[in-house]
């Protein structure tokens, strides 16, 4: 299980301190699927990269299994078991798809075990298995291969900051089954997802709302999710309505 208690973080911007994230306690419980949502510039991101040790917390500590990794780097954060997903993926030069996915397995896995991991998130494996993970690849190809590594990696935390950035309709609608997916098959793990869309907010168990860098609601879905979306219509890039829960922002 994963909690956060009492979490702050502020930067400097033009010689004052500013307020990102302000006293945020937050539990993400075993086998369960939360997603994290509210208007932009609201703190979501943020958290999600203080979750994974990128950023420092001001003040709070952040607790995995009841151990106190606030001062862990993000090596040994993913030693533990904390795995984070970019929402513009790292680009690898000199490095082959199949050796990134065998490397977040930690194992010697066979190329058929990474085509397993390939075809789960929509690509045609013998098109990308010797592919080299550099600019040749468009951004939603490396989105798919980024997820496809936290899905080889099993881990007991697993961060996806805006999964649905820059992927086309049908690999979000993928996407979707592999979040089910791994919600069902990997035990004693919790999956943590920020995003505004309405379908994976449908699939949460839990859903959060961060505006102003403050928690303004958290529940289970069928609780939050009423409030969010209205008789709002939605469309596959926005989440529309939702404007007095999360704010004008979220689209």
């Amino acid at each position: 299980m994963l909690e956060l208690k009492n979490i702050s973080f502020k930067v400097d911007e033009e010689g004052q301190d500013k307020e990102i994230i302000r006293d945020i306690s937050l539990t993400v419980p075993d086998d369960k699927l939360v997603v994290i949502t509210g208007p932009n510039g609201g703190g979501k991101s943020t958290l999600a990269r203080i979750i994974a040790g990128i950023e420092k917390p001001d003040s709070g500590k952040i607790l995995l299994d009841g151990e106190d990794i606030t001062g862990s780097s993000i090596t040994d954060r993913a030693k533990r078991g904390i795995a984070f997903a970019f929402q513009q993926p790292v680009r690898f030069k000199g490095i082959q798809v199949f050796d990134l996915i065998k490397l977040a397995t930690g194992k010697n896995i066979t190329a058929a075990d990474a085509c397993d991991y390939l075809s789960a998130v929509g690509l045609c494996a013998r098109d990308y298995i010797d592919r080299e993970v550099n600019s040749s690849l468009s951004g939603g190809e490396l989105k798919r291969i980024e997820i496809a590594t936290v899905l080889a990696r099993a881990s007991r935390v697993s961060i996806f900051d805006e999964p649905e950035a820059g992927i086309d309709l049908w690999s979000f609608q993928n996407l979707i089954g592999v979040f089910q997916k791994m919600r069902r098959d990997i035990k004693n793990s919790s999956i943590l997802i920020i995003s505004h869309q309405e379908r994976i907010l449908n699939i949460a168990d839990e859903i959060v709302v961060i505006k102003d860098g403050v928690v303004a609601k958290k529940g289970e879905k069928d609780e939050i999710l009423p409030g969010l979306t209205g008789t709002s219509s939605a469309v596959p890039e926005c989440k529309k309505g939702a404007a007095e829960a999360i704010g004008d922002e979220a689209c």
